[in-house]
Order: structure tokens, then sequence, then C-alpha cells
């Protein structure tokens, strides 16, 4: 089933949620500049092992509406909330990838992990994405820059330089046109404000006061989130385990799937 949740006034988020009946509800956020299309071989899986996956699509991303504002992190787990709490979701396992980890990490600390009682974070663009002169890890903030240029002069290009990085196993061409076409879904504009993000936020502080069971998920040849960022957010956030996937890249979903599904069952519970 696919719907509109209004989180403000004319910004509409669409949600896939596909629920087996009475599951226990699986909340993915996904990764720059993707949409839920990504977790298509979760959803093929977990519904079916009994639980409830929904999928949003944040602002400018996906089918959602494509405000010209309202990219940050504080807004992005703002609109977070409101499908949680229109929705009436209880005991929710919170799940992202990548940008999408980082929203989840800024919703934990802003609204209290409200009504969250896991947190799940692959391949998380966090504790920070960008080098920092106290914070040597990640890419530098031209690095990042470089790619909104990009994003306002050649898009397609920009995504297809992206794809090669994300995976660390070979995939067929028709895989590689799959993946870039979601990265093409968004809007551009949404595309280069959600990297002004990724480039200025910092979320070493949000680190603790995350207060729930959490599994990171992290593939030891990650080339867009380091493996250290996992070790980081390891020791930042209390009763958390980190979970290595030892012959994956950033898209840990797709080149450990198996592995990744599994583990993600037994840290549900």
């Amino acid at each position: 089933m696919g719907y509109y949740i209004a989180v403000e006034e004319c910004v509409n988020i669409y949600v896939e949620d596909l629920d087996p009946g009475n599951g226990r509800p699986i909340l993915f956020l996904h990764g720059w500049p993707a949409n839920h299309k990504m977790f298509e071989y979760q959803f093929n899986q977990l519904p079916a092992m009994g639980y409830r996956c929904i999928g949003i699509d944040h602002r400018g991303f996906g089918k959602s509406d494509r405000p010209w504002m309202g990219y940050t992190y504080d807004r992005m787990a703002d609109d977070v909330r409101v499908v949680i709490d229109k929705l009436q979701l209880e005991d929710v396992i919170l799940a992202g990838h990548s940008m999408g980890g980082a929203i989840a990490i800024r919703y934990m600390a802003r609204h209290a992990g409200h009504k969250v009682s896991k947190l799940a974070l692959f391949g998380a663009a966090a504790p920070v994405f960008t080098q920092r002169p106290d914070y040597p890890y990640g890419i530098t903030k031209d690095e990042v820059n470089k790619l909104i240029e990009d994003t306002y002069s050649n898009r397609p290009q920009m995504l297809e330089g992206f794809g090669d990085i994300f995976f660390a196993r070979y995939l067929t061409e028709s895989f590689k046109d799959w993946f870039q076409g979601l990265g093409l879904e968004a809007s551009s504009h949404a595309t280069a404000m959600a990297l002004v993000s990724l480039r200025d936020e910092d979320l070493r502080q949000d680190l603790t006061k995350i207060n729930v069971p959490t599994a990171i998920f992290h593939g030891k040849h990650d080339k867009v989130c380091p493996f250290v960022f996992s070790e980081l957010m390891h020791m930042g956030i209390k009763n958390s385990e980190l979970i290595p996937f030892y012959y994956s890249g950033h898209g840990l979903f797709y080149c450990e799937m198996k592995k990744f599904n599994r583990e993600l069952v037994r840290f549900i519970g």
C-alpha cells in the first residue's frame, strides 16, 4: 500500500507500507540520493516473516513533494515524527541507511526516541560526514562542494560516478542502471540541499542521547562512509553492537543481502 502523509502545509511525504497483518513495524529511512525502493531486497523478504515494512521517501526524493526548503536534519527528523504519529506506530524499529541513518540519529536526539524501541544504522553518515579540524575522517567539504556543483551541471554523470563507489561487488549493467534511476527520481535541488546538510551537520552530541538498543551495520570497504565511522558510533552510543560486513561497501544491504537480512531479523528479535 502506498499513500501520502502531510508533514507540513503543502508538503506531502510518500509512504510505502507493506503490512502482513499486525506485524511489528520497521520504518526504513533511505540514503542520499535514492528513495525507499533501495530496500527492495528487504521488502521482498521481511513481510513474509511477519514484519511490517514501512519506507518513506524523504522530502524532495522519490515520490514525495519537492519543496524549495526543509532539507536540514532537524526538519527531516520532524517529518519522520509526523509519519510515526499519523500512522499511530508503537514499538518501532527505526532503520536508516547513510543520510537516512544520520536523520535517524537526529530523530532519536531531537524527539527523545519517541515510539522507537530499537535503532538500526546501515552505513550511517555519522557522527560527521566531512572532515573537521578535530575530526580527520571522511571526505573534505571541498569534495562535497564538487558534488553539489556537479549536481547542478551534470547530475546523471555525478550519479554514475557515485554509483561506481557505492558497491563492493560485481554488478550487472542493468542493476547499475536501476540504481542510478533511483537517484534520478529525486529533485535536483533537493539532491544538492541534502548534500549541504551532509557537509555541515554534526551528530557527535546526538549519539549520547540514544537510549535504545542499537545495531550498527557497516561495510569494511565502504568508500562513502569509512568503517571508522562505525567504530566512532559504537563508542558514542551506549548499548550498541557493531556488525561488520567484511565483503561490503556502502551498499551492504545488497552486497551481502542474505547476511544483512539475517542479522536484521536477529537484532529485531
